[in-house]
């Protein structure tokens, strides 16, 4: 399959909606890609035009060996993408909104710190940026993922993943087979390495949080997350105390996976500009 480019490295993403709208992008955490979620941005579209991308080096986007997957080099990729995407499109460059898992909470958070004229809105679920340190379900993750025995990988990340879930019973087989496949790929694990060992060691800068205080900003998490803590939701309370903050009952690291129609409408609700009803 012929990926467009963006820089000269294949991108796979999708849209759905009308360009004209107002945009929306969805960025995947650690190890996912774009498919992770699900259904959500097709059915924003009937209110905005959304887009999906799998970042350089995760899902079907090409993974360079000398590519920078630290935080700074993810974040410059997803401004190069809406840099050269919303120019294409959008003759009027219009803003935009991002919505990020994970490590694409932290990607979100850092791409809005440094592109502030470029961001409308602020979607952080299930974030890092705010960690000290692996917590130890992502040491797991870590060790699962760069095992070398496809057997064993096979049935540990099925375990890190069980333990993804509020419980475990969600947990779909095809989605370990899918991470299986997918790690495989020529430059994967080091992408998921590099990308790893930064994102679970860095921290995004408190002056960081300051400038983008009077950005919208919707703060969601999960309250059975293993894999981020809870206690980083309220880590994030202090840093951005204008932010709507909510969280998801019986959900754990992705709660728009186990909870999609309850997070659908906090999403729709808070970026259709109706931000009291979150309260």
């Amino acid at each position: 399959m012929l990926l467009p480019t963006v820089k000269g490295v294949g991108t796979f993403y999708r849209e759905y909606g009308d360009t004209r709208k107002s945009h929306v992008l969805f960025i995947h955490g650690l190890g996912a890609s774009s498919m992770r979620w699900g259904d959500i941005p097709e059915a924003l579209s009937k209110y905005f035009h959304t887009i999906t991308v799998d970042l350089i080096g995760f899902g079907a986007s090409e993974k360079p060996q000398n590519a920078d997957y630290t935080i700074k080099g993810l974040s410059k990729f997803i401004v190069d993408f809406l840099t050269e995407r919303i120019r294409i499109m959008d003759k009027e460059q219009k803003k935009i909104s991002i919505v990020g898992h994970s490590l694409g909470g932290y990607i979100a958070a850092q791409v809005a710190i440094e592109n502030k004229e470029m961001i409308e809105k602020l979607v952080l679920i299930d974030p890092s940026g705010l960690l000290e340190a692996p917590s130890q379900l992502l040491k797991a993750y870590r060790a699962a993922a760069t095992d070398l025995n496809p057997l064993s990988r096979h049935e540990r990340i099925k375990r890190v993943m069980e333990d993804l879930y509020a419980s475990p019973s969600r947990l779909l087989p095809v989605l370990v087979d899918l991470f299986g496949y997918t790690i495989e790929k020529p430059g994967a694990k080091h992408a998921f390495e590099v990308a790893f060992d930064n994102s679970t060691t860095t921290q995004i800068d408190p002056t960081g949080f300051k400038q983008i205080e009077d950005i919208p900003c919707l703060v969601i998490w999960g309250e059975k997350d293993n894999l981020i803590p809870i206690k980083y939701y309220y880590k994030f309370q202090q840093q951005l105390p204008q932010a709507h903050c909510a969280t998801i009952a019986d959900a754990g690291h992705s709660p728009f996976v186990e909870k999609t129609a309850l997070v659908y409408e906090k999403l729709r609700t808070f970026l259709m500009h109706d931000e009291t009803s979150l309260t």
